[in-house]
């Protein structure tokens, strides 16, 4: 019998009471234990399930409406659209809805916690500011690749199904550039989430979030081909919603960007406000 222990029971006989043995002290909260507890959060959010299964739905039905809409119009086509018809971009249309939901939900998983004010115990709880963004934005990285991989891979079987019906030119999975565009969509939908995270840490506010999302991946788009002169063709080319897209088509505009440096100047935009977001986090009060 150690020692210590025999003490322990000595003072037990003389005082006639019970005395615990010494407790470990508790260990220091890693960043195994933030990756762990961020993965709980995330999982447990209602909104979580909702935006994943909504966006799968929105990829796959968006690409079969896409296909079999084609027929008609590949048809009437001259012979000049025919030779610029991308049977792989309509398949992946779908990645422009996508990337506002997964966004979306991004830019959830810090602003739902600076609202209900939980990120107090949060920061409480794992004092290292930088360890806690980290984790959140690694589990859901993680997350946002594979939802993102689902909706890619769903919506090119719909969509080339949809094609093959209507019998106009169509894709098979072995073909030049297919596995490209799946697993590039991924990361672009990946990299789309990550950008909204980044905003809602700037931000902190839901509504204030959305609004640039929205402006940020749907509005600039739209109307950048309504701006004067360069500023336009600037716009087509390097925005980077609309830069990194281009990793989902098939036939290449000399115009626009090739597809991987494209998702290139995407993933450099997150890396940036991932960043700026990062020092903020550390500086700021919760």
């Amino acid at each position: 019998m150690s020692k210590s222990a025999t003490d322990i029971r000595t003072r037990t006989r003389r005082s006639g009471t019970v005395e615990a043995p010494p407790r470990r002290p508790a260990g220091r909260v890693t960043l195994r234990h933030s990756l762990h507890a961020e993965w709980i959060k995330i999982r447990t959010m209602r909104s979580t399930l909702y935006v994943v299964l909504g966006t799968l739905v929105l990829g796959a039905g968006l690409a079969a409406l896409n296909g079999s809409s084609a027929g008609d119009e590949y048809a009437s086509m001259p012979a000049a659209d025919k030779l610029t018809f991308d049977p792989l971009a309509l398949s992946l249309k779908g990645y422009m809805l996508a990337q506002v939901t997964i966004a979306l939900l991004g830019g959830l998983v810090i602003t739902a916690e600076h609202g209900s004010r939980t990120i107090v115990s949060t920061l409480t709880a794992v004092p290292h500011r930088s360890r806690v963004l980290a984790a959140k934005a690694a589990v859901f990285a993680v997350i946002a690749f594979l939802a993102g991989l689902l909706t890619t891979f769903t919506g090119f079987l719909a969509g080339q199904a949809a094609l093959k019906g209507a019998g106009v030119p169509h894709l098979a999975l072995s073909d030049p550039g297919v596995w490209r565009a799946i697993l590039g969509g991924a990361l672009f939908l990946a990299l789309a989430g990550l950008l909204g995270l980044a905003l809602g840490t700037l931000i902190r506010s839901t509504t204030a979030t959305v609004t640039t999302l929205f402006a940020a991946l749907l509005i600039m788009p739209a109307f950048g081909p309504a701006l004067p002169g360069r500023l336009s063709d600037w716009t087509a080319k390097y925005w980077p919603p609309s830069a990194g897209g281009q990793i989902t088509t098939g036939y290449r505009d000399p115009a626009l960007l090739d597809p991987w440096p494209g998702l290139g100047v995407m993933a450099g935009c997150v890396a940036v406000l991932l960043t700026i977001a990062f020092v903020t986090f550390r500086k700021r009060d919760a």
